[in-house]
């Protein structure tokens, strides 16, 4: 069974920085996407992030690009959430998904992912 576990999230102050990180654990990951994404209160969950495990490949938000950066390393099977530049609109309930996708036409700044984390929480303060 495929779980996901989020940790790293916490208290920074605006222009701060912050590395969250997901444990990805129950299966291989080979041909899986990876994908970050955020709720912020009284606001739709949205994509942020989101690598190919096997590829490397990364898409970003375009309120994130230049900002943040995905990474999975492979012996640890983890995928980390570099966060830079922090603004107080980057304040949500962060998680993490994945999805082995079944066909060459899957957008991962879409979805839809099958597995999520329960989420953690960052915080920005001006």
């Amino acid at each position: 069974q495929v779980q996901l576990a989020e940790s790293g999230g916490g208290l920074v102050q605006a222009g701060g920085s912050l590395r969250l990180s997901c444990a990805a654990s129950g299966r291989s990951f080979s041909s899986y996407v990876m994908g970050w994404f955020r709720q912020a209160p009284g606001k739709e969950r949205e994509f942020v992030a989101a690598i190919r495990w096997t590829s490397g490949t990364t898409y970003y938000a375009d309120s994130v690009k230049g900002r943040f950066i995905i990474s999975r390393d492979n012996a640890k099977n983890t995928v980390d959430l570099e966060m830079n530049s922090l603004k107080i609109e980057d304040a949500a309930v962060y998680y993490c998904a994945t999805v082995l996708p079944t066909n060459v036409y899957f957008n991962p700044t879409l979805g839809p992912y099958d597995y999520w984390g329960q989420g953690t929480q960052v915080t920005v303060s001006s």
